[in-house]
Order: C-alpha cells, then sequence, then structure tokens
C-alpha cells in the first residue's frame, strides 16, 4: 500500500470559488479518489491563502478584522468545495499557529545554514496609503511595447515581464497617486546556490517534460535571489528578529501544505508528520498546480524544503490556463462563473464530468465549450453509460424478480470490459483522465451495440428466448457496474446511487474483475439525469446579473460634480466644546456660522481634549439634514482627516475667516 499525501493550490482569501480554481480541485480530487479506490492511504489536505497586502486592503474596504475576513472566506471556500464533492481530509488557513510556527523553522535552518542575506531594495511606495505598493498594484505603460494601464509585473498586451519600478508613468491602483521611489531593507534566500541540486531535480522526472524544459531555460539563464520580506503595514507572519519585516505571502503561502497537514496530524490518532516530511520518509507528496505558479512550487520550494531538511516532492502535475467559449473568463460575456451560482441551477457532477474529459498528462490550456459542455454529459454519459442501466434494469425487476442470471452470458464482451481495468488504471495514475473517459465511452458503446443487436425488449415474452433475454440484460447491469466503478472518481455521487440500486458495498477498483452472479437489485431509479440547455443560459445570465450588480454599486460608491457642488461648506468656530456622558468617542461642540449656532456631534475625542477647541476654526457641512442620536440631534458635520487615534485633524489657528463663510 502507498502512502500518498496529495495538495491543491491554495485558493487565495479575496473573493468566491471559481470555475478555474474548481478545475483544479476536481483533478486533484480524481486523482485521489482514484489511489482511494485502489487501495492506497491518500491524504488531501488544502488551507486558504490568506496573507498579503490584497487581504489587507479588501478588509479595509469591507471595514472588518483581517482575521474576520479571512475566516469568513474559508468557510465559504470550503462549503463550495465540498458542494463539487472534493474529498478534503483538512481544508485549513495559512494564518495558522502551525504555519507560523514552521515558516520561522525553515527560515532560520536557512538562515543558520548561509542561505539568506538582506540587501536594500528600491521600490515603489504610495504616500498617501503610507505603503509599499505590490506589483500589482502599480498601473502604468508597459516598457516593452506602451501599452497603458498595465499592472506592474508583466504586460497583459505583450506578455512582456518587467520590474514595477520600469513602469512609464506609473500611478498606485490604491489611491492613483504617482508613487514615490523609496529604500528599504529586505531579506532574501540565496537562490543561486541552490541552482546545481535544482538542475538534478528537475532532471530526476517528478514534472512532465515540457515543465522541465521551460524550467530549463530559467535555470540556464541564470537564478536571481528570492526576496522573502515584505514591509510593514502587511498582514502576514512577522520576521523573527527583524523588526516590521514579514515574510513575503509566497513565503508561507506553500509551507502552509505542511501546516494543514500537521494541524490534521495533531487530531488524528496515528498519522505522523514525519512519516511524510522527513527527507528519509517512504510515503509520496503531491501537488497539483496551474503552471502560472510553477516557478514557485518547482523552484523556490523544492530548494527550500531540501535545504532546510524536508524531503521535496514526489511529484508536482501541472495544468495549463483555463478559457471559456476560446477567451479568458468574464462575468460581462457570463462566463466568470462562481461555485455557488453553478449551483444554484445545475448539478455539480455535471461539470465534473466535463471536466474530466478536458484534463490531461501535458500542460495543455483548456477551454470549456458551453454547447460541447451539454452535449458531452447528455450524449455520452447519459446516452451512453446510463442508458445501459436504464434499458436493461426493467426487464430484470419485471421478468426475473429483480434477480441477476447465474453466468455471464458473453465471456468475450465481459471480459473486453473487466480486463480494462489495468489499461484505465494506468490513464488515472498518470493524469491523463480525458483519455480514460474516451476509453470507458467506447466500453459502452460495445455494450450498448450489443444490447441493440440482440433486441431483449422483442424476445422478452418468447418462453424460448427467455434465458437469453435474462443474460443479456445481467450481462448488461454487470457492464454498467463496472463502467461505474471506472468513473466513480469522477461522479461519487452517481456511483453512489447506482451502488443503492446494485445492492452493493462501496466500489473499489478490483471489484471489476468479477461480475454479480445470481444477485438481486432493486427496482431502477435514475442514477443521472440530462441536462436543461437552459439551466446552462440562466447560469450566463446570473453571472452577468451579478456584473452589473457589482457596476451598479461601484456606480453608487462615487459621486458626480454635479453632487459634489451641492455640499455647503462653511467656516465655523468652536464656542464650546464637552465630552458626550455615556459616549466613548464623542465630544458635543458648539459652532458659530455666523448669523446663528449649532449643535454637532463629533467622533473626536480620542484626538482632543474639549478645551484646546475653544475658539478654532474648522469646516462645517451646513447643508445636511439633522440627525437624531441618542444623545441628541446632530446638526450637520465637521469635516475631519487623519488615521484615527490620536491623529485626526479637525481644526485650524485664527486665520481671520469669519464664521459662515462659504469655502470653495
Amino acid at each position: 500500500m502507498r502512502r500518498i499525501l496529495v495538495t491543491s493550490a491554495l485558493p487565495y482569501a479575496n473573493g468566491a470559488i471559481h470555475l478555474g480554481h474548481l478545475f483544479e480541485h476536481i483533478q486533484t480530487d480524481i486523482w485521489v479518489r482514484f489511489q482511494r479506490m485502489s487501495g492506497h492511504e491518500c491524504i488531501y489536505v488544502c488551507a486558504d491563502d490568506a496573507h498579503g497586502t490584497a487581504t489587507m486592503l479588501l478588509a479595509e474596504r469591507e471595514g472588518v478584522t483581517n482575521e474576520a475576513l479571512i475566516d469568513r472566506l474559508r468557510g465559504e471556500h470550503a462549503e463550495d468545495l465540498r458542494r463539487f464533492h472534493i474529498s478534503h481530509d483538512n481544508y485549513y488557513s495559512t494564518h495558522s499557529p502551525e504555519n507560523e510556527h514552521y515558516a520561522s523553522l525553515i527560515y532560520a535552518r536557512l538562515k543558520e545554514r548561509g542561505y539568506t542575506f538582506t540587501a536594500d531594495v528600491a521600490q515603489l511606495y504610495d504616500a498617501e496609503r503610507q505603503l509599499f505598493l505590490a506589483d500589482r498594484q502599480v498601473r502604468g505603460t508597459c516598457p516593452r511595447c506602451g501599452a497603458e494601464d498595465q499592472p506592474g509585473d508583466n504586460c497583459d498586451d505583450c506578455g512582456a515581464t518587467y520590474d514595477a519600478t520600469e513602469l512609464g508613468e506609473p500611478r498606485s491602483a490604491l489611491s492613483d497617486a504617482k508613487p514615490e521611489l523609496r529604500r528599504s531593507e529586505h531579506y532574501f534566500v540565496d537562490l543561486p546556490q541552490f541552482a546545481g541540486f535544482l538542475r538534478e531535480w528537475t532532471a530526476s522526472g517528478p514534472i512532465q517534460p515540457e515543465v522541465a524544459n521551460k524550467l530549463a531555460e530559467w535555470l540556464n539563464a541564470g537564478l536571481q535571489a528570492w526576496d522573502i520580506s515584505r514591509d510593514a503595514p502587511y498582514f502576514g507572519f512577522p520576521i523573527p528578529d527583524a523588526e516590521g519585516k514579514f515574510f513575503y505571502v509566497w513565503m508561507d503561502a506553500p509551507i502552509g501544505y505542511m501546516a494543514s497537514f500537521k494541524n490534521l496530524c495533531d487530531r488524528t490518532q496515528g498519522l505522523d508528520f514525519d512519516d511524510f516530511w522527513h527527507p528519509d520518509g517512504s510515503a509520496e507528496v503531491h501537488h497539483f498546480i496551474g503552471k502560472d505558479i510553477v516557478n514557485f512550487h518547482c523552484l523556490f520550494w523544492p530548494a527550500v524544503l531540501e535545504h532546510a531538511g524536508f524531503r521535496t516532492p514526489t511529484r508536482v502535475h501541472v495544468h495549463g490556463f483555463i478559457t471559456v467559449d476560446g477567451v479568458r473568463m468574464s462575468k460581462s460575456r457570463g462566463t466568470f462563473i462562481n461555485a455557488s451560482t453553478y449551483l444554484e441551477h445545475l448539478d455539480p457532477e455535471y461539470l465534473r464530468y466535463y471536466f474530466a474529459t478536458k484534463i490531461s498528462a501535458r500542460v495543455d490550456d483548456v477551454d470549456i465549450n458551453l454547447a460541447d459542455f451539454v452535449q458531452r454529459v447528455n450524449a455520452d454519459l447519459v446516452g451512453k453509460v446510463v442508458n445501459i442501466a436504464s434499458r436493461c434494469a426493467g426487464f430484470i425487476g419485471k421478468n426475473f424478480g429483480g434477480r441477476l442470471a447465474a453466468q455471464i452470458h458473453n465471456e468475450e464482451l465481459w471480459n473486453a470490459i473487466s480486463e480494462a481495468r489495468a489499461p484505465l488504471a494506468e490513464l488515472y495514475e498518470r493524469g491523463d483522465m480525458g483519455r480514460a473517459v474516451r476509453d470507458i465511452t467506447a466500453l459502452a458503446d460495445q455494450a450498448n451495440r450489443y444490447i441493440a443487436e440482440r433486441e431483449p425488449w422483442k424476445h422478452v415474452k418468447d418462453p424460448a428466448r427467455r434465458e437469453e433475454v435474462h443474460g443479456v440484460c445481467s450481462l448488461g447491469i454487470n457492464v454498467f457496474r463496472a463502467l461505474v466503478i471506472y468513473l466513480k472518481p469522477i461522479l461519487p455521487a452517481m456511483a453512489a446511487k447506482a451502488e443503492a440500486f446494485l445492492q452493493v458495498e462501496p466500489l473499489v477498483w478490483d471489484d471489476a474483475a468479477a461480475p454479480l452472479l445470481d444477485h438481486e437489485i432493486v427496482r431502477y431509479k435514475a442514477v443521472f439525469t440530462r441536462m436543461d440547455p437552459k439551466a446552462v443560459d440562466r447560469v450566463v445570465a446570473a453571472t452577468r446579473a451579478e456584473d452589473n450588480a457589482l457596476a451598479s454599486e461601484a456606480d453608487a460608491a462615487t459621486i458626480s460634480i454635479d453632487d459634489f457642488l451641492k455640499v455647503d461648506l462653511r467656516v465655523a468656530r468652536v464656542v464650546a466644546a464637552e465630552r458626550v456622558e455615556g459616549a466613548d468617542k464623542l465630544l458635543q461642540l458648539t459652532l458659530d456660522v455666523g448669523d446663528h449656532q449649532r449643535r454637532v456631534f463629533s467622533g473626536i475625542r480620542s484626538a482632543y481634549d474639549p478645551a484646546q477647541l475653544v475658539g478654532r476654526l474648522t469646516v462645517l457641512v451646513a447643508n445636511l439634514a439633522p440627525r437624531k442620536m441618542r444623545f441628541g440631534t446632530s446638526e450637520g458635520m465637521v469635516l475631519a482627516a487623519g488615521p484615527g487615534g490620536s491623529d485626526i485633524f479637525l481644526v485650524a489657528p485664527d486665520t481671520g475667516a469669519k464664521p459662515g463663510m462659504q469655502v470653495t
């Protein structure tokens, strides 16, 4: 029995699970389920990738803590994946004590062994937001082709890669301000020291040939040191003994595989972490990823593991990019489909089956064609595989008491079906699920032709041919059972219904070696139904509606210049200021607005002593409707700015401006 640990790339904690995530997790899950059906111990762990500036900024926009945001998204992600029958043994988070422990341990070992160093780095800095900008938070003109509004790492038009500092006319995507170039000390892993090891490892068979060829190009061009630090403010783990420095998200993200497994080990008797991660362990470790993150998983990750005293991956299974109807997924086209939107209209196993038809052992890009999606499910799966059971079961139930024949009617056909288990197993093992599905469909075609040629519906009433009808239909049910075994890694829910119909224990791979003879089955109920093409249209329409709703929200969050001109800003003098009993943040201000006075409540108590405000000038939104509060009615709003706490800027010294003057 093999012992195998399997992971999928970690979904980022910044949005919903969508078709791209689902493709990889379904691919992984099919491989995992096949291994389990084959009698191996196969453990599948994953986690949300929680850290980084993007998480921090999203939490800020939503007005919640980083921890609250990632907890909510992890729950949503885990539930979406569960509903698609993804069989994780543990779905965790990179923001965990286990991950911090192993990130710090690996860093300490690399540092101790001379594989790290520090150096000053020039970075783009947003002075308005007071943070260094990640590459994707900078937009500007591509330095290669001149395309405008390109991100700071690679051009969407020409595909060139570059440093964010090379962009022409750069601007911050967060504030639209022109960023400054500032220097900061950063921490590096000296990746060039690992070049010799990586040449050997990449050539030893853990990756597909086309990936190995690409990595060889990078190795031949010369590796660069890997920057593993980010400056505060940053949501992540602090680097030990480095004040204000945090591990870059791509340092601790793959370590999240180890952390999720360690969390599972601590909760599971008999499961030992070192059996899988010690360099001398006999267990296997397999990663499933997209080709866009090959550099992290096939260069940085094995090098870090090897030189920190852990085992390297047994195999990294890489897939290509996902498109829909030949183009990138797009909400406006209705093809950037979220898992939850899909599940409102369609059976998850429709998608599992269709994705399986597209999965190969190569790194080819995969196109999802929605018309082909319906055709493959209805014509191949329902029309061929499920059709065998639906056309044979009725005869067995009505005419033979629900009991299968005591012997196989055609040994040649049965042997062709049964002996396919070895070549199909080889296809599953190497990840060529699309070829496996085609071969399974071809077996279904053989069985359907055999049944059609013998026409049991014509002869079931003929006493002389009754035994033949029994044999033909019993063989059909046995062929269906074998096909269900072969498809069970792809369609676990359909297989469970088939097992109930057949009255058998959960099917394993080797069950296809022998038929069911003189065995009772129950009345057939549909184990799979045809897909309604209109339901696919509804998914597309719902996705477009989501995009329109987001656009409307964005429009609602902005105002026009005409809206702004309606705001009446007036100079006001603070006549009196006092604390509000029962309120931690409020001060009550009495303001002289020239021809009258107003009472305004303002949440500035943390920044100002009330006595210091009297006689100072401020700016009042004079035409804001009065608002009833628990402490009284606030007759307007004073303008304030600042990050909060003691840094709230509200008032100015007397400059000669008169109360009631309009601010323009």
